[in-house]
């Protein structure tokens, strides 16, 4: 392998991983001095926060000619979300199905995957097709904010929890509003450097090994830019706010396509072309993942451990593919 590839692949997914930190709590923790709802804050913000790093590496792969990363990256992220961590979580605990996530994330995530699929059908997701879903992604956030004010004083408790305010007193509030907007502006930064860094090096991982850059998409680079949803929802298990896990997960899975491949496709000229094999296998693997969730969550509404197993085993038997017979 190069080394040197592996190396600047490293660095940068390290770098990605402390900026989705910082970007995620600059952002969420500036939006709410700002007297942001802490439950929006956890479904939009902090959801759209942890696919930072899908989004700089989406822009800097397409711009640098490596679409298939690009798009691969968005369809193995959406199957660790909903497999690996999702599963990993309810495989831990059970994972009871609250707020609005069978009305409107159920519904939006299999829309959203679906419409992917469509778009790519003819090999390019064209600069209008990204247009289209970012538009789809300001009609749900839209939609979310309007359920999120109707849940339940126990809804709202739980995620002030995790999202609240500091509690800064007023003297001080300019101070904290300062810091965080720095800690946002430096993490929006890394996340760029990190990309540029990891999106070459993947490349040149890809190159040595002569596999396609999907594949490194779909793997390694999936995983590790996963790792912001991975703390997150086990940080969320730990201290048994388990919506926050749901909600983190499904928003930031429907934003990684609406408005992460949106925009990818949005500002690269042309749109962004897709390979064959991720139209004819990987993007309906996602697709099929999303309806899979309708039986299961609304089937008593909760995950239980044994699907949560069958979760994580199916996306282990997943990887083990791509590895043994496509790599």
């Amino acid at each position: 392998m190069d080394m040197h590839g592996a190396l600047l692949f490293a660095a940068g997914l390290g770098t990605l991983v402390v900026a989705a930190e910082m970007v995620v709590r600059g952002a969420s923790r500036l939006a709410a001095s700002l007297g942001v709802e802490p439950l929006i804050l956890g479904l939009t913000v902090v959801a759209i926060g942890t696919s930072a790093p899908e989004l700089a590496i989406g822009i800097t792969a397409s711009l640098q000619g490596s679409s298939s990363l690009a798009v691969g990256n968005i369809a193995g992220t959406n199957m660790v979300n909903i497999l690996f961590i999702l599963g990993l979580s309810a495989l831990l605990k059970p994972l009871p199905l609250h707020l609005q996530v069978l009305k409107l994330e159920l519904p939006i995530i299999v829309a959203a995957a679906v419409l992917m699929l469509v778009f790519a059908w003819d090999g390019v997701i064209t600069q209008r097709e990204g247009a289209v879903m970012l538009v789809g992604a300001l009609i749900y956030t839209l939609a979310l904010i309007r359920l999120s004010r109707r849940e339940t004083p126990a809804m709202h408790e739980e995620f002030s929890d995790m999202y609240g305010s500091s509690g800064a007193r007023t003297g001080t509030v300019a101070k904290e509003r300062t810091k965080y907007t720095a800690l946002l502006v430096v993490g929006l930064i890394l996340s760029v450097v990190g990309a540029h860094w990891l999106v070459n090096g993947a490349v040149g991982i890809a190159r040595t090994l002569d596999i396609s850059e999907a594949i490194i998409g779909l793997t390694i680079v999936a995983i590790g830019t996963s790792a912001p949803e991975l703390v997150t929802s086990i940080v969320a298990t730990i201290r048994n706010e388990r919506d926050v896990a749901v909600g983190n997960l499904l928003g930031s899975s429907i934003y990684n396509i609406l408005v992460i491949l949106g925009l990818t496709c949005l500002v690269t000229p042309g749109g962004v072309p897709v390979e064959r094999e991720l139209i004819m296998v990987d993007i309906p693997l996602m697709a099929g993942v999303a309806l899979l969730c309708v039986p299961v969550f609304v089937t008593g509404r909760r995950v239980s451990r044994l699907e949560g197993g069958i979760g994580v085993a199916l996306f282990l038997v997943y990887m083990l593919w791509i590895v043994l017979y496509r790599a």
